[in-house]
């Protein structure tokens, strides 16, 4: 497979160059079929989309390192890639021409879905970027447009809603390795991801020709939503090449990666033994012969202090690790885009703003109480961990338990602390986007240094699409690309 998907990228950078000559006759290749089945490359797409990104655990203060300054610990960071457009979305946009060809709606509404997480993490990324004339080399269009933030977050919300409708039990859904070709998790998936984008934009009262509160009352009024952990949008990762863990055999996390104190303290203040799935004891509490279990073994090194002053913590034996599981477990913990948990999370937050009627309280216990379930399902050995723990306990302790009449700010507080807790690889960025958003949690920031807004735009772009590049910063940043440039969303 990783050929014919080789194949689909080159036939699509050649789509995206202007050239005279006709390509499709000089590379015409008898023994090549003209057209490939779209299960694989939803295969291919699901594997790209799914996978562990470890950057964000610095800026999310999470981890830190040890070896070097981290330009995503310090907030130093320049820009980043439009590598997506070539992978991702290339062969997604494949993928539904492929299922017109063969009239399956399904694979059409799922590269819909895909298309919507694409961009909405690249206009998360950088603001405006090309949206409407993009992918489309084929067509002619070999330098698109930007669209603005606001149009790419409505066009995205209207991509997803046309999924919806599409979605149906009638078409299989071959090469599924999310849902197992399940239409029905599919639409679940599609419709939760649309109230992510939603309360993303909390900022906001309107976005294209949505009311962003009246359209997520509307999905959640109407339309399927995840209802556990079983309709998790995540990837189970198998003991096969090509198909392990992201981060197994990673040599940093094996050498140079520990825990940040800021992360771990919130599981030491409230006793949550989460923690004992996502660090390891201190190199002295083990020669000391602790039980896994006791809180005082866990210690992390401070995201804003020079590497070398952690270094001396290795040094002392008195910081934590990654625990080793992420490196050496070769199928490990799903990954997800979005889970169960993440969803009550969000719609606790629409509660509280008055978005939606019900409790907040009930939809922050529901995400408390999954993501347990999450870890005591997927970590090996949970009675390592989590034996005697009782959940409902826990979200009755001072620091856990949420009271619907607080002010708003001390809900959200609450809300957003707890819902990092769950995001330690997972769901790639979305914690440092909550922080940018609502400012909870309160991240420690080096000093002198405010935490960046977005990246810069990839050199690629100033070399092949300047013109259309320097128009759209100068709409949206007065022609400065800078990373403390405030996007549409947050302003």
């Amino acid at each position: 497979m990783k050929n014919i998907i080789k194949s689909l990228i080159i036939t699509g950078a050649f789509a995206l160059t202007s050239c005279e000559t006709s390509l499709d006759k000089i590379n015409e290749n008898p023994n090549d079929q003209a057209s490939i089945d779209p299960k694989s490359l939803l295969t291919f797409v699901s594997q790209d989309a799914f996978q562990v990104n470890g950057e964000n655990m610095y800026a999310s203060r999470m981890m830190i390192g040890i070896d070097g300054e981290n330009v995503y610990q310090y907030m130093k960071w320049n820009d980043a890639s439009f590598e997506v457009y070539t992978k991702g979305l290339l062969n997604t946009v494949k993928m539904m021409q492929e299922a017109e060809r063969i009239n399956n709606k399904n694979y059409t509404a799922i590269g819909k879905f895909f298309r919507a997480y694409y961009f909405f993490n690249l206009s998360l990324k950088f603001g405006g970027i090309p949206y409407s004339q993009a992918i489309k080399g084929e067509s002619g269009i070999t330098q698109p447009q930007y669209d603005s933030q606001e149009a790419v977050m409505s066009g995205i919300l209207t991509e997803l809603k046309e999924a919806n409708d599409l979605i149906n039990s009638n078409d299989k859904i071959e090469g599924d390795i999310v849902y197992k070709g399940d239409a029905t998790k599919w639409k679940k998936l599609i419709n939760s991801f649309r109230l992510k984008i939603l309360i993303s934009l909390s900022k906001k009262t309107t976005v294209g020709n949505y009311n962003i509160a009246t359209e997520f009352a509307s999905i959640v009024g109407s339309q399927p939503l995840m209802t556990s952990i079983t309709d998790n949008g995540e990837l189970k990762f198998a003991d096969a090449a090509d198909s392990r863990y992201s981060m197994f055999n990673n040599s940093s996390y094996g050498s140079s990666l520990y825990m940040a104190d800021y992360f771990i303290n919130f599981f030491k203040n409230r006793q949550d033994p989460r923690l004992f799935t996502f660090a390891a004891q201190t190199t002295s509490a083990k020669e000391a012969g602790k039980p896994i279990t006791d809180f005082t073994g866990y210690n992390g090194g401070n995201p804003v202090s020079s590497y070398s002053d952690n270094a001396a913590l290795v040094a002392a034996k008195n910081i934590s690790k990654v625990n080793d599981r992420f490196y050496k477990d070769p199928t490990n913990e799903p990954s997800s885009v979005l889970s169960y948990s993440e969803l009550e999370f969000i719609l606790a937050e629409a509660a509280a703003r008055g978005w939606i009627s019900g409790s907040a309280k009930t939809h922050y216990d529901n995400a408390v109480k999954a993501s347990f379930t999450f870890y005591q399902t997927y970590v090996k050995n949970p009675n390592l961990y989590f034996s005697g723990f009782d959940v409902n306990q826990y979200l009755t302790t001072p620091l856990v338990v949420y009271n619907n009449s607080a002010p708003l700010a001390d809900q959200l507080e609450r809300i957003m602390t707890q819902k990092y807790m769950t995001m330690f690889h997972q769901a790639q960025w979305t914690s440092y986007y909550d922080y940018l958003r609502t400012g909870y949690p309160n991240y420690p920031l080096p000093t002198g240094t405010s935490a960046p807004f977005r990246f810069r735009y990839p050199q690629s772009e100033y070399n092949y699409n300047s013109a259309n590049l320097k128009a759209s910063l100068a709409t949206q940043y007065g022609g400065n690309d800078q990373i403390n440039s405030k996007p549409w969303w947050l302003q």
